[in-house]
């Protein structure tokens, strides 16, 4: 596939894109945004463009003097700000404010890869005033407009094996595909942690990466993670909060209403990305020779289910579930008071059953179980 894909997020973005509100376009480095950018502002005629890069200088300066008068001169005639990496600018949110307090009609949609300084700087000064969207690497929703049955078959092993960057899509060879994924890691990935908070440890971080890639799919002990690190658990608990804040991993906790046997103090965590998983441990074997099909996949559907949840505007609240004599369902999904449960098995042949706990305490829950066959429902 050769073909440009078309992003989800579009449609989300010309829906929400209204004068005098900012668009937040956060994700991962290298998810895509900021050539989304340069696609969306094809929507505008170029004189009425005033597209800035927070990494450069010279476009942080246009912004540095903090007046009405300044702005009003640099945005004469302008309908849409674009500022990609908006993070890098100091006071960003009061710039903003301003902007869009005293700039009448004016259209701002700002990008970011890291949510340290967009979380401090955006949050209070834009109450009210601001839209966040969530950019993930490329979704099956994405690629199934440009595909049919047949050809999302054969590439599902792929695609469990490097995940969904949009680079890849234009590198032939599974060796290219690997070392890509490599450098993100090396190059990317930990740059924002390492920069914005000043971490001189960057083998601490890595190693908890690798531990967390073993352990997808089962219950976290933080104290655990710790004494394997040899860190103490809250360095454990700020590590992962700054891999969470630049999308890197994410938490899923344990659900409990009825019962109280049932987990809920423990936590599970999964990669925003696959293959960032397996370039973590340095495994790109093909499935038939791993021994962590069921841990992929199970990684696999619940980042696509977030992916469709963010794109479609699905509201849920998304858990897993466990009772002490070890009980369990893979994902479980609430909507106001309506529970959908799921479990996940690659293998089509296995058939599985409502725990008896869960099916006793939650009647009126709805189960299903997604496999190699059926997921497409489930994802797209």
């Amino acid at each position: 596939m050769k073909t440009e894909i078309e992003r989800a997020v579009i449609n989300v973005v010309h829906k929400k894109a209204q004068p005098n509100k900012v668009i937040l376009l956060v994700g991962a480095r290298r998810v895509g945004k900021t050539r989304f950018i340069k696609k969306y502002i094809h929507n505008f005629p170029p004189a009425k463009i005033l597209k800035l890069n927070g990494e450069d200088i010279d476009d942080a300066e246009l912004l540095a003097r903090r007046s009405v008068a300044n702005y009003k001169r640099l945005l004469k005639g302008i309908d849409l700000l674009a500022i990609d990496e908006a993070q890098h600018i100091p006071n960003i949110g009061l710039i903003l404010k301003l902007i869009i307090d005293e700039i009448d009609g004016i259209k701002i949609i700002v990008t970011g890869s890291s949510m340290f300084d967009l979380n401090n700087q955006l949050g209070e000064p834009l109450v009210g005033r601001k839209y966040t969207i969530y950019m993930y690497p490329l979704s099956q929703i994405e690629f199934s407009k440009y595909e049919n049955y047949k050809i999302t078959s054969e590439k599902l092993e792929e695609r469990l094996l490097f995940g969904g960057y949009p680079e890849l899509v234009y590198l032939d060879s599974w060796e290219d595909k690997q070392d890509y994924l490599q450098e993100i890691i090396n190059d990317y990935l930990l740059k924002d942690i390492l920069i914005f908070q000043n971490i001189k440890k960057a083998d601490k971080i890595y190693n908890l990466l690798r531990l967390l890639a073993f352990q997808v799919g089962n219950e976290v002990s933080l104290n655990e993670l710790g004494n394997q690190l040899q860190i103490s658990k809250n360095t454990v608990e700020n590590y992962l909060d700054l891999l969470t804040k630049v999308f890197v991993v994410f938490k899923v906790e344990g659900y409990s209403k009825n019962l109280r046997k049932e987990v809920t103090k423990s936590s599970k965590w999964y990669f925003y990305d696959v293959g960032i998983r397996n370039a973590i441990i340095k495994n790109f074997n093909i499935l038939q020779n791993r021994n962590d099909v069921g841990q992929l996949w199970e990684n696999y559907l619940i980042v696509e289910r977030m992916k469709k949840q963010e794109y479609k505007k699905m509201l849920r609240n998304n858990y897993f579930w466990r009772t002490y004599d070890q009980q369990e369902l893979d994902w479980l999904e609430e909507k106001a008071e309506k529970l959908n449960a799921f479990e996940f098995k690659w293998n089509s042949t296995k058939k599985v059953k409502i725990p008896t706990a869960f099916g006793k305490a939650y009647e009126n829950a709805d189960f299903e179980l997604i496999n190699n066959e059926n997921y497409l429902d489930f994802i797209t």
